[in-house]
């Protein structure tokens, strides 16, 4: 559940950067959110497999 609760926050921090990037068109922020993305990509993965592991229990 940690991880869960980890890749909830990461999204509600990327909300201000994404605005930034395509409200202002602020380059900065557009690395930041893919930056983020691929942490949450990463994440998601490391959830999935737990589900994964907790089902075959």
């Amino acid at each position: 559940m940690d991880k869960f609760n980890e890749l909830e926050t990461l999204v509600t921090t990327l909300k201000e950067d994404v605005a930034k990037f395509y409200n202002k068109g602020n380059k900065a922020a557009g690395v930041r959110v893919r930056k983020a993305l691929q942490e949450i990509k990463a994440l998601a993965q490391a959830i999935r497999l737990d589900v994964s592991v907790q089902n075959k229990a």
